[in-house]
């Protein structure tokens, strides 16, 4: 072993007791990590969703909306039971999509 981690070794009073770090103080950077987490990505992520299930329960026949896989429609029917839309994306082509797959209300 090192000399010197022996003569500190040697030096420390085996009596004495080590002070005792105050619990709070060691639990106060796993409380700063979560409020950092909380304020950058679990509150926004909250909001978006709460906005998005706003909008997605504010759909109507007539609007003009965009799915999450890009494809573009006008509301045609609603089906509340199954919660599924049929939009219509040509000229009488229609597809039924559920109501989360919407990503967008565009107005035209």
């Amino acid at each position: 072993m090192n000399p010197i981690l022996l003569a500190l070794v040697a030096f420390q009073d085996p009596g004495t007791a080590q002070p005792q770090a105050n619990p709070l103080i060691l639990a106060l950077p796993w409380i700063a990590i979560f409020a950092i987490f909380y304020f950058l990505l679990i509150r926004p992520q909250s909001k978006r969703h709460k906005q998005h299930q706003e909008m997605v329960k504010g759909l109507q026949k007539g609007d003009r909306v965009v799915t999450a896989g890009g494809i573009h429609g006008t509301i045609q029917g609603i089906h509340e039971d199954r919660d599924v839309l049929v939009l219509e994306i040509a000229d009488k082509v229609r597809i039924e999509v559920t109501r989360g797959s919407i990503t967008k209300v565009t107005r035209e």
